[in-house]
């Protein structure tokens, strides 16, 4: 497993627009799906990745915590579903089922979104605010896998609290973790490798 650090998008980048089934529903989601919401959390995830599954409650924790608030989250899975079977669509709504995911999951097929983002490792946050320019982008919280730190979300929840207060983002954004997305061969990004 190698690990792989996010690309740190540069803060106040536009979100980029996107139309991807949510593997739960078919619905094709996009950037509009959201347009009633002070802000939208993009978050790119899997299904086999060991730092998400660290932090699996917690993505089930968010979408019922911020479910009657103004943040629309949708979650992206760009890894090759063919050398990855786990993270194919059938495997990633039977995750948003048992996870009890209040968001939509989408499959990046082509990958082209996660490009577009610089996503680069799983899981990779991206919070937009209300003119859906980035601010925020990092990591979830300081728990690894290994380290024995409890998983709080402390970092990303400040982030969400701060802009959907209409307040500024304080503190050091520190990059996510994780396994890298698993590119089809050919297809990886220049900022990749």
């Amino acid at each position: 497993m190698a690990l792989t650090a996010s690309t740190m998008l540069s803060l106040g980048t536009k979100a980029l627009d996107f139309n991807l089934p949510d593997v739960v529903t078919g619905e094709r989601i996009s950037l509009a799906s959201f347009a009633d919401k002070e802000a939208i959390l993009v978050m790119f995830i899997c299904q086999h990745c060991p730092f998400v599954k660290h932090i699996k409650s917690e993505l089930s924790k968010l979408g019922k915590d911020y479910l009657h608030r103004r943040l629309g989250i949708v979650a992206i899975s760009a890894n090759d579903a063919e050398k990855y079977p786990d993270d194919a669509p059938a495997a990633l709504k039977k995750m948003a089922i048992e996870l009890d995911l209040q968001y939509p999951i989408c499959h990046d097929e082509t990958q082209d979104i996660a490009k577009l983002y610089t996503a680069a490792c799983t899981p990779d946050f991206f919070l937009f605010d209300k003119q859906r320019k980035l601010v925020y982008r990092g990591q979830l919280d300081d728990s690894r896998p290994s380290n024995g730190l409890p998983v709080t979300g402390s970092d990303l929840r400040a982030a969400i609290d701060a802009v959907l207060a209409g307040k500024e983002i304080v503190g050091e954004q520190k990059p996510s973790i994780g396994c890298n997305i698993k590119w089809k061969p050919g297809n990886e990004p220049s900022y990749f490798g």
